[in-house]
C-alpha cells in the first residue's frame, strides 16, 4: 500500500523500545569528563594555581590581625616583614590583609558576572537555536548590534548614570558579555536539535521546554562550561581595569584594580605596593585559563585525540 493510500486516521504504530531508549537515556558522560580533567596536566595545574587563592580568600583577611582600613601612619610604606607580611601602604594599611579581602571583592564579581552572562547566554541563545526563523534572526541581529558598540564609552556612560559601584560595575561588564555565551549556546542547539535522539524525544511527546532542559542544555555543557570559565577571568580583568581607571570599586573598599592603581604611582620607590596585586590578578587568571584548556580537553573530543 502506498504512503498516499493510508489512512490518516489509523493509529500510529507503537514507538519501538530502541526510539525509547534513545530518547530517555542520552546523556553526557559526565563522570568519565570529569576524570579525564583531572587526569590533563593543563586542568590540574589551573586547580593547584586557584586552590590556595581561595583558601586565602576565607582565612587570609584574619591572619594578620589587621582591618583591611586600619590606619598605621607611623609605618606607612613599610616593605615586607615579620610585622607586615606583604608591606604597607601610604597610609600605613596592611597590604596583605587589604589583598584577600580585595580578593573577595574580584572573584565575586567575576563570578557573578559569568553567571549573569550563563543565565542571560541560555535564554537567548537557546530560544534563538531551537525555534530558529525569523525570530532566530531578530535575536542574533540584537546581539550584534549590542556587541558593536564601544564597551569603555558604555561603561563610562553608564557609570556616570548609575554612579560608582558594585551594582553599576556588574551592570557594565555584563551587559555585552553574556553575547559570547549566547553565540555558543546557540551554535550548540542548532546542531544537537538535528541529532536522533532529539527526533525520538519529539517522537514520545517531549515539548519544547523538555527538550531544551533534559535534552539540549546537558548535551552542549562542555562548550558551556568552557566558555563560562574563561568568563570568569575576563570579568575579573575587565573589574581590575575599571577599578584601575577609577571607573570600579571606591575607596576606602579595596580590590585588585584599585590596589594596583594605587601601587602603580609609587612604583619606582616602593614596588610592593605594585607587585602583589600585580601577581595576584595574573594567577588568577591563568588558572583559570588553564581550568579552561582542561575543560576543552575532557569533553571536546578532537582534542583528546591530538593530545593522545
Amino acid at each position: 500500500m502506498h504512503l498516499e493510500d493510508k489512512d490518516p486516521w489509523s493509529p500510529l504504530a507503537p514507538l519501538s523500545a530502541q526510539t525509547y531508549e534513545l530518547a530517555s537515556h542520552h546523556s553526557p558522560d559526565t563522570t568519565n569528563a570529569w576524570h579525564r580533567f583531572w587526569h590533563h596536566p593543563l586542568g590540574k595545574g589551573g586547580a593547584i594555581l586557584l586552590l590556595p587563592i581561595l583558601i586565602f580568600i576565607l582565612i587570609g583577611p584574619s591572619l594578620s590581625g589587621y582591618n583591611y582600613d586600619a590606619l598605621h601612619l607611623a609605618y606607612k610604606n613599610q616593605p615586607p616583614s615579620t610585622l607586615f607580611w606583604f608591606g604597607t601602604d601610604d597610609l600605613g594599611r596592611d597590604i596583605f590583609t587589604r589583598i584577600w579581602y580585595g580578593a573577595r571583592i574580584s572573584i565575586s564579581v567575576g563570578l557573578l558576572a559569568a553567571l549573569i552572562d550563563l543565565g542571560i547566554g541560555l535564554f537567548w541563545g537557546g530560544i534563538s537555536g531551537l525555534v530558529g526563523g525569523r525570530l532566530d534572526e531578530v535575536m542574533m541581529r540584537i546581539a550584534d548590534i549590542l556587541y558593536s558598540l564601544p564597551y569603555l564609552l558604555i561603561v563610562i556612560l553608564l557609570t556616570v548614570v548609575l554612579g560608582s559601584g558594585l551594582s553599576s560595575l556588574l551592570v557594565a561588564i555584563t551587559l555585552t558579555g553574556w553575547i559570547t555565551m549566547a553565540r555558543i549556546v546557540r551554535g550548540q542547539i542548532l546542531l544537537l536539535k538535528e541529532m536522533d535522539y532529539i527526533s525520538a524525544a519529539k517522537a514520545l511527546g517531549a515539548n519544547q521546554t523538555r527538550l531544551l532542559f533534559f535534552h539540549l542544555f546537558p548535551n552542549a555543557m562542555g562548550p558551556i562550561l568552557i566558555t563560562l570559565t574563561l568568563t570568569v577571568p575576563s570579568a575579573i580583568f575587565a573589574e581590575a581595569f575599571l577599578s584601575f581607571l577609577g571607573l570600579g570599586i571606591q575607596a576606602p573598599l579595596a580590590s585588585w584594580g584599585t590596589m594596583a592603581n594605587e601601587g602603580l604611582a609609587a612604583l619606582q620607590f616602593y614596588p610592593w605596593r605594585l607587585f602583589f596585586p600585580a601577581l595576584l590578578i595574573s594567577q588568577t587568571m591563568l588558572a583559570f585559563h588553564l581550568i579552561g584548556e582542561g575543560l576543552k580537553f575532557a569533553f571536546d573530543q578532537s582534542c583528546q585525540e591530538a593530545f593522545l
